[in-house]
């Protein structure tokens, strides 16, 4: 029997050639990682690229090209041909990001008009990252029924841009780094909200109102601490009050604020036209049920809000910095323990930053006969520290008077 010849076997794929294999939808989605110049590009690989490009679900417009800046211009003229050739299909994130600052006048009006185009195609998810602090976006309003997640990040935000009510399905909204001249952050819709390094020049409060929010950061606000309204659906809540927070006492000393009376220092006395009066930070967020609570020294916010008394009547989790033990007789700490009723976890981060600290302290609260001054579900108390000093033995004395007990 004559031996078979061979088969010449098929040489194996290419790379190129299996990703060539995936359908157009899946192609479309991985272009949309590419900033828009490389995602162009691939129209010369082959035939069954020219016109992939027109229909990606994703815009990257960055001021990069094969990580070298680019000048505002070139990226200009380029987007001018895109917008006009690329297909009208629906886009499901957009990314706007210009690493380099410009001079130059046309930045405004050429943002404008990439966020008025991805808002015409629907967008979902729609990131703007642009260091230039004298950018303003205030005329703009964004109107859109698909709209769920919006990054803003290095311009200037005021009045219109703010006013989220045309966007009803917006439930994350990100802001860093920005300029919040004036108005107020108004959204129904809103679930998630993050403000993170932000400044206001205005002598009024910036006012929050979001209802329906559900986690709230609220991270080294420079200028006057923002106005919370009341947020009934929160459950996690961050607030940092640091140094550059201009809501300071002029009075104070060793945890003592001079407070709103006759005597007091121009800071501390309220402004009624900006709800300065009321509870600016924790009536707000009186309903969460995790809260973390930090403030630099001498920052009267937090202090004042308390002699309103807002009762956390949901918190499960809270964590507070030594902030909240500077006052003689421990006031502030006294006053939101007693109005935590169902407090399960109490942290107590003294004198040290984290996340690694030398000192790690646990106890819990131990039931007694007749009725408890403070939540009898504190089943966690933890102190964390560098070191064990005199101010951490006086705090340690003061939770014992509750009937906290540590194991060392």
């Amino acid at each position: 029997m004559p031996p078979r010849k061979k088969r010449n076997s098929a040489p194996p794929p290419s790379v190129a050639d299996r990703i060539g294999a995936l359908p157009d939808s899946m192609l479309h989605h991985v272009l949309s990682f590419l900033p828009v110049q490389a995602a162009v590009r691939t129209c010369v690989l082959a035939r069954r690229w020219r016109h992939l490009w027109r229909s990606t679900t994703g815009l990257r417009i960055v001021g990069l090209d094969d990580k070298e800046p680019v000048e505002f211009q070139h990226l200009r003229k380029f987007m001018d041909h895109l917008l006009i050739l690329r297909e009208r299909t629906d886009l499901g994130t957009v990314e706007i990001k210009l690493g380099e600052p410009s001079d130059n006048d046309d930045v405004e009006h050429y943002v404008k008009l990439w966020i008025r185009f991805a808002v015409m195609c629907k967008v979902r998810v729609l990131s703007i990252d642009i260091y230039e602090p004298d950018l303003y976006l205030g005329d703009l309003r964004l109107v859109s029924q698909h709209l769920r997640t919006l990054h803003v990040d290095g311009i200037a935000l005021q009045g219109t841009f703010l006013d989220f009510a045309s966007c009803p399905s917006l439930e994350d909204l990100r802001i860093a780094h920005c300029n919040i001249c004036d108005g107020k952050v108004s959204s129904r819709s809103l679930k998630h909200l993050s403000i993170t390094r932000c400044w206001s020049d205005s002598h009024c409060r910036v006012r929050v109102s979001a209802p329906g929010l559900v986690s709230l950061e609220l991270d080294d606000f420079s200028g006057r601490t923002p106005f919370l309204e009341n947020m009934a659906l929160l459950e996690t809540a961050a607030v940092y009050l640091g140094p550059h927070c201009e809501d300071v006492c002029l009075s104070f000393d060793s945890g003592v604020f001079c407070g709103a009376n006759n005597n007091a220092c121009e800071n501390c006395v309220p402004i009624e036209d900006d709800c300065s009066g009321d509870c600016v930070l924790l009536g707000g967020i009186s309903s969460a049920k995790h809260l973390r609570l930090l403030s630099e020294s001498g920052k009267f916010v937090f202090t004042r809000d308390l002699k309103c008394c807002p009762t956390f009547s949901k918190l499960k989790t809270l964590l507070l910095n030594e902030y909240w033990c500077e006052a003689p007789n421990f006031d502030p700490l006294t006053c939101v323990l007693k109005n935590s009723p169902v407090l399960e976890k109490l942290t107590l981060q003294l004198f040290s930053k984290g996340p690694n600290h030398k000192v790690e302290m646990k106890g819990h609260y131990c039931s007694m006969e007749g009725p408890s001054a403070i939540s009898e579900h504190l089943n966690i108390v933890e102190v964390k520290c560098n070191v064990v000093d005199e101010r951490i033995l006086k705090v340690l004395k003061f939770l014992s008077a509750f009937n906290i007990c540590f194991s060392f």
